[in-house]
């Protein structure tokens, strides 16, 4: 569906209309960055194996540099031993290599202190953890959960539990059609019976960045708590915690070139004290009698049992390698180079169908669509032969689609990174045509 609808508002300003035939690009702010030049991809190990492939579903997971890989295999290597249990060197060492990487984390989003930063297994057991330990200490009947319709089911489904436990009632913000949040509809739902407001920085769907800032200020006004579901931001842009006004920040490993399987909750020091243990068992103690037990200190409260050190120590090196080596200012102007030349591209195909916004600034890394008449898992099937990888289905997303009215509850993604560059773009639109010709001759 392709919605001209681009409200300004105080909440969140949209940008100028994009003008599909303007020639000079740079006087118009637009991107200019060479996407046909890729020095990145040589860094790849599955793009070397794989060089026919054009990843565009980094959304999902981002593809792992050789140095992530190195690092994983070097901890096995240099290293093995159980962080926290061991008094001899190799388990000191592993231990102090976590710890290098949790002050890592910490100096990366801003946080005032490293043990406010707790290893989970992904941005949903992170945000798990937030409505089941901490919502429950501040919820009561009557008080309100708001979060957005745009919401990944990982910021939905537990905050639906949770209300149905305290009696609490789950309210939503509904965007315009191509995802803006505005004052009005935020100044209406959110108030002084809000206690928690959880939202994605950056929609998985719509790839628009949501006003995370000022609606911390808001909920704050009112006594309430900002919960940030960082999993779609922080691989693309810089993150400070302390600047967003969150009081919980969430993302996963994976989709920042990192391992899969470690995720990040950063909370407020006062209010992880604050907060029961979900998980118990090793090592998340201080001492344990026959009839009772006294919780470690955060943050290893709520980290029970054997953690996945090398993948920690393997996410250190995929932070390292996104700052230091690529750096978001590179980051940032290369992904908006390709989604411009992308929605360029798309524009220009009337058998596609945008979903959310037409104008390329709105979509951060991520690009929504359909082909008419063609379901989503024939497009992705068809692409795939072609060696195109793009995402089809509900998104983990249904309640969004739903509002939306997208038919089959599904629809395609296209999400870049930076490794991508201009020959993918291309790929990927020849697939499209392949997919229009295969169904309509």
């Amino acid at each position: 569906m392709i919605d001209t609808e681009h409200v300004k508002c105080d909440t969140c300003t949209a940008p100028e209309p994009m003008e599909l035939d303007a020639s000079d690009e740079a006087s118009r702010g637009w991107p200019t960055v060479d996407i046909e030049t890729n020095p990145y991809k040589a860094q790849f190990p599955l793009f070397q194996q794989h060089p026919e492939i054009a990843f565009l579903d980094s959304a999902a997971t981002a593809q792992r540099p050789a140095c992530v890989l190195d690092a994983e295999r070097d901890f096995y290597q240099r290293m093995n031993a159980n962080p926290l249990r061991g008094l001899y060197s190799l388990s000191v060492e592993a231990t102090e290599a976590i710890a290098k990487v949790r002050q890592q984390i910490a100096d990366l989003i801003g946080a005032p202190q490293a043990n406010e930063v707790v290893f989970t297994r992904n941005t949903s057991e992170s945000l798990n953890l937030v409505a089941k330990s901490f919502a429950p200490t501040v919820l009561e009947p009557g008080d309100e959960v708001v979060i957005t319709i745009m919401e990944h089911h990982s910021n939905l489904i537990p905050w639906q539990q949770v209300c149905r436990k305290t009696g609490a009632k789950l309210v939503y913000l509904y965007p315009t059609k191509t995802g803006q949040l505005t004052t009005e509809e935020v100044l209406a739902k959110v108030g002084p019976k809000t206690k928690i407001l959880a939202v994605g920085q950056v929609s998985n769907v719509l790839g628009v960045e949501n006003p995370v800032k000022n609606l911390g200020k808001l909920v704050h006004k009112y006594g309430g708590y900002l919960v940030v579901d960082g999993a779609q931001s922080l691989p693309h842009m810089p993150v400070d915690v302390a600047d967003l006004g969150a009081d919980f920040f969430a993302f996963s490993a994976h989709k920042a070139m990192g391992p899969m399987g470690i995720g990040v909750l950063w909370g407020k020091m006062d209010l992880l004290n604050a907060m029961p243990p979900v998980l118990t068992g090793g090592e998340m103690i201080d001492s344990v009698t026959e009839q009772d037990a006294v919780w470690a200190p955060v943050p290893e409260k709520f980290e029970a049992g054997t953690q996945d050190a090398a993948g920690i120590f393997a996410t250190g090196a995929a932070l390292d390698y996104l700052v230091n080596t690529v750096g978001y200012e590179n980051i940032q102007a290369r992904e908006q180079a390709l989604v411009h030349y992308l929605m360029g591209e798309l524009m220009q195909l009337d058998f596609v169908q945008i979903i959310g916004s037409i104008y390329w600034d709105n979509h951060h890394g991520v690009v929504s669509f359909n082909v008419k008449g063609i379901h989503p898992h024939d497009v992705a099937s068809i692409m795939d032969m072609d060696g195109v990888c793009i995402r089809a289905g509900h998104h983990c997303a249904q309640p969004l689609l739903t509002w939306l009215g997208v038919e089959n509850l599904a629809c395609c993604r296209a999400s870049v990174a930076f490794y991508n560059d201009k020959a993918d773009i291309d790929k990927f639109v020849a697939g499209l045509h392949h997919v229009w010709s295969t169904f309509n001759g």
